[in-house]
């Protein structure tokens, strides 16, 4: 929404943070000063579920992570997703140094209210499709450049139309995927 507001725009440059770098979870290991683009990020995120990437686009968007959680709970809100509660930018649950945080709180109905409204972008298919992809493709191996793969690999190989969109695993929770699949002009 933020590209389509040209808030910011797919070629806005990053510089990384230690606030940003120091997440927890599945990565792509973000180094403080580090300058990366938001498409690169977004790619890091969606494809490869990096909570740094995520944690660093909800920086840059608003200023900070406590800002963008306030922003994702009222776009919640607003779309009827009622029993969402959003306490983190990339939701990891608490960890041993968050013992403030509550973890986020959503249901499958308010998964598919967002499901749905994401879909209403068709160019988030660049990110959802996407199986592997190199990060870093101009740093060599073993100094940072990172082989992105997509967790949700399987359903889109396997899965005749699958192309997207998210899975996700909180220990409390087990393993969940929203999943999106067309066939013969007709999505589900």
């Amino acid at each position: 929404e933020k590209i389509d507001q040209a808030y910011i725009s797919l070629s806005n440059t990053v510089t990384i943070t230690a606030e940003m770098s120091n997440i927890g979870g599945r990565q792509v290991w973000l180094k403080e000063k580090e300058v990366l683009t938001v498409e690169e990020l977004l790619y890091a995120m969606v494809v490869h579920s990096a909570n740094d990437a995520a944690a660093a686009l909800a920086i840059h968007i608003a200023g900070s992570k406590s800002g963008f959680i306030d922003l994702m709970n009222k776009r919640a809100a607003e779309l009827g997703m009622t029993s969402t509660h959003f306490h983190s930018v990339h939701g990891l649950p608490p960890g041993s140094k968050d013992k403030d945080q509550t973890p986020d709180v959503s249901t499958p109905r308010d998964m598919t209210i967002l499901c749905r409204e994401l879909l209403k972008r068709p160019a988030i298919f660049q990110y959802t499709t996407v199986r592997t992809r190199t990060f870093r493709p101009d740093v060599p191996a073993g100094k940072g450049r990172i082989d992105l793969s997509n967790p949700n690999h399987h359903l889109l190989a396997e899965f005749e139309g699958c192309d997207g969109l998210k899975t996700a695993y909180y220990t409390e929770a087990g393993f969940s995927v929203a999943a999106t699949a067309n066939r013969n002009n007709r999505r589900v």
